[in-house]
């Protein structure tokens, strides 16, 4: 029985251009090479230019501090005060700010006194004239402001709590539609300075300039299928650990190792890929699936197909990587429905001659098959329908 094509929803409101995906050039000489660290068993890449990118050009990787985007921002309320152009936060979050920078200083070996006197020192409000100063000055704004960039003690913290996925946030260009009679060309003095409120008067309470406690950094967080595809299908990324770059084998067996089911998951990830669709990982636990498939990306379409990817064996034998009975497969098919959205199940075919030695190196992808089954729920009323009008 052949499956129905259903042709992909595109959403009502798409905020962006879509860009070609890379490598954008066929000349190996003119691509551009990002770079990633491996780090925690996370592939992370933290040059500004090479994230915007990556991101841009393809829909890789997720922001650490967002939910897809890396566009995190300190708030999403940004106001003109005094000629200034600043986020304005409650007094909790700055609390919580504090309590982070607090731990960050702790960790650097300042006992708690220094800390205490630190917090303090950056807490207290800031006249306008001084940010004017440094700026005039040529400092840089956040230099007293924040205290550290938190590295692995501190940003576990920072992730934990930030959800916003505003695509706009971190853009610090004012409204065109806002209010801007008293300062039509307001300057954004950086991350440095924020505006602190009651929590009850966020709207309408005074606003109180303070130095930011904490500068928070955010990298783009690829997964190790989408590391690995920049790196052996595409060409245009290193991985490096412990400031050495990974060869192709070291970064293959790396990835092996960290994940028993690498294999099939990239085999999959890349034959999606070379189809002209966006994989995304990090959705696919939401409905209970592997990956949620996005034709040109998500700003512009829904998710079209829910995958579950299983390993077999040439006769479609073998222990799946996910054991389904009657009843759990029906329950996630009800579900993908509900979503309007189509279960996919993809088959990796692994040959029976496929031995551990060749899994070794990527060169097995070349013996490995793929097949897609799609799943749908069969409905009784709709078949009975179907009957009559034949």
């Amino acid at each position: 029985m052949e499956a129905e094509f259903r042709a992909p929803r595109r959403r009502t409101r798409v905020l962006e251009e879509f860009e070609a995906p890379l490598p954008v050039s066929r000349i190996p000489k003119d691509r551009i090479h990002f770079r990633a660290q491996l780090i925690n068993q996370h592939v992370l890449v933290c040059d500004p230019d090479h994230i915007q990118q990556i991101h841009n050009q393809g829909y890789f990787g997720k922001g650490v501090l967002s939910r897809a985007r890396p566009d995190h921002s300190i708030s999403d309320q940004w106001e003109h005060h005094e000629g200034l152009f600043l986020p304005v936060i409650s007094q909790t979050r700055y609390e919580e700010l504090l309590r982070w920078a607090g731990s960050a200083l702790s960790a650097q070996g300042l006992d708690e006194e220094a800390v205490s006197q630190t917090l303090l020192r950056l807490s207290q409000p800031v006249q306008v004239e001084d940010v004017r100063r440094e700026m005039a000055g040529g400092e840089e704004p956040g230099a007293e402001g924040g205290v550290c960039q938190p590295e692995s003690g501190v940003e576990p913290e920072a992730k934990r709590s930030c959800s916003s996925d505003q695509d706009s946030d971190s853009n610090p260009d004012p409204d065109p539609d806002s209010d801007s009679d008293l300062d039509p060309d307001p300057v954004a003095p950086g991350p440095g300075f924020v505006l602190v409120v009651s929590d009850s008067e966020v709207c309408e309470g005074v606003r109180e300039l303070r130095r930011t406690p904490l500068s928070l950094t955010e990298y783009l967080q690829l997964s190790l299928e989408e590391a690995f595809f920049l790196v052996y299908s595409l060409g245009c990324l290193s991985v490096y650990l412990h400031q050495e770059p990974l060869s192709i084998i070291q970064l293959w067996r790396k990835f092996r190792s960290l994940r028993p089911d690498f294999v099939s998951s990239f085999a999959a990830y890349q034959h999606f890929r070379s189809r002209g669709w966006v994989p995304k990982g990090g959705g696919g636990a939401k409905y209970g699936v592997d990956l949620m498939l996005y034709r040109k990306g998500p700003p512009f379409y829904h998710a079209s197909y829910s995958v579950v990817i299983e390993r077999v064996d040439d006769a479609f034998r073998g222990s799946g990587l996910r054991p389904f009975s009657w009843r759990s497969l029906a329950a996630l098919s009800r579900i993908t429905a509900n979503v309007s959205k189509e279960l996919m199940l993809c088959y990796i075919i692994h040959p029976a001659d496929l031995s551990e030695a060749e899994l070794d190196s990527p060169d097995c992808l070349s013996r490995l098959t793929v097949q897609e089954v799609i799943v749908s729920r069969w409905v009784s009323s709709r078949e009975r329908t179907e009957q009559d009008d034949i």
